[in-house]
């Protein structure tokens, strides 16, 4: 089974690479460059299937045909609409800022695949283990929307402006509630590194399953950090045209539709890797091999989620939305946050330990999902009455 375990070709390409005769640096060097290779070739690939399935379950929550024209099942579909947007006339705005305006789409596309370097994709199969890897996804986050920002203000076009400033509307307000749920499994762990945060989750101790509102928060703010239905009011069609992107065309244009599909890969990937155990799951002692099957597995169902999602919610308002992160996700988020330190710190065993945390956890989802419900039915409430009387005071 060593041939089966990733450490163990590694180790071998590397007295491979030693037996030509290359000292360590070009070893490092020449393994650098390949490592970029393979996480470029597996983003840009990945971002063509998620096209395609994307469309392939929306068609099928909303019962009509997804893509079955080009190719065997519509699998050729991506790759004949990358061909367009490649082929397409570049136009840019007279008055546009060109250099930002152009450097605004590579920076959205360069944020997402270098979160790529920290993703443990198995045992030992992990570009950079850094000790603070959940710091560098944060740090990476922010580039996304300073891309945003930058194309909306640089195109010159007063809705792609509306779209920037929604943008840090959105984005930074959810970004809060988001880190703050990605310091829950931190301080369960004592480790920001993700290769540890995995390693932490052995024998089904996922931390999604220990503290379900944590993962559920994160999920959320996942949601509106990629501009996914039903926080997609950064492109809002039937508002501002198309978002800060509306003045891009052909391949400029491409690579924002790039970043948002790799991005969410990225944040399925970190989900499955900070509360569903990452390549965690049976046998891998054994077979490490299964771990990236585990791990690409538990991603894919989270991505499953996101597109059903989209396929499924109405948009919400940008009052709803602001009120969602800042009334509800921030609170309750740093309420978990102090049960997460609490636990860690009492002298308890962890079964214990664990049972606080899940019944905790569900109390406060029980009283969030409460009170939302309750502030709904009053909203309803006022809207009817307010229709009644606009009905009732119409002259006849």
């Amino acid at each position: 089974m060593t041939l089966l375990d990733p450490r163990v070709l590694g180790e071998w390409w590397n007295a491979f690479l030693r037996g030509w005769g290359l000292s360590e640096s070009w070893v490092i060097f020449i393994n650098a460059v390949v490592v970029t290779l393979i996480l470029m070739g597996f983003g840009m690939t990945s971002v063509l299937i998620l096209i395609w399935a994307e469309r392939k379950v929306a068609g099928r929550v909303q019962d009509r045909l997804g893509p079955n024209r080009v190719g065997p099942y519509g699998l050729l579909q991506s790759v004949a609409d990358a061909l367009k947007l490649m082929t397409k006339e570049d136009i840019t705005p007279d008055k546009a800022e060109r250099i930002t305006y152009n450097l605004a789409p590579g920076l959205a596309v360069f944020a997402v695949l270098m979160l790529l370097l920290v993703i443990p994709f198995g045992p030992g199969l992990i570009a950079a283990d850094l000790n603070i890897g959940v710091l560098y996804v944060v740090a990476m986050g922010s580039f996304g929307i300073m891309a945003a920002l930058m194309a909306g203000w640089a195109s010159n076009n007063k809705y792609a402006l509306l779209g920037g400033f929604r943008t840090v509307a959105q984005l930074l307000s959810y970004e809060i509630p988001m880190v703050l749920a990605m310091s829950v499994p931190v301080l369960f762990a004592g480790t920001m590194s993700l290769q540890k945060l995995v390693e932490a989750q052995a024998n089904l101790r996922w931390f999604g399953l220990i503290m379900p509102t944590a993962f559920l928060i994160y999920l959320v703010a996942a949601l509106a950090e990629n501009e996914r239905t039903p926080f997609d009011l950064l492109e809002a069609e039937s508002e501002i045209v198309a978002g800060y992107h509306i003045e891009y065309s052909g391949l400029k244009f491409a690579w924002f539709f790039l970043a948002f599909f790799l991005n969410t890969l990225l944040l399925s990937a970190i989900a499955a890797t900070l509360f569903l155990g990452g390549w965690q799951g049976p046998f891998v002692d054994k077979v490490p091999i299964l771990g990236v099957l585990y791990f690409f597995l538990k991603t894919v169902l989270i991505v499953f989620v996101f597109m059903w999602v989209r396929a499924t919610f109405p948009r919400l308002r940008i009052d709803q939305m602001m009120a969602l992160a800042w009334k509800v996700l921030v609170p309750v988020a740093l309420v978990l946050v102090l049960l997460a330190a609490l636990a860690v710190k009492l002298p308890w065993p962890p079964l214990a330990r664990d049972a606080f945390l899940f019944l905790s956890n569900i109390l406060i989802l029980l009283v969030t999902l409460g009170a939302i419900g309750r502030h709904l039915r009053r909203e309803a409430e006022r809207f009817s009455g307010r229709r009644k009387w606009a009905t009732s005071s119409t002259p006849t």
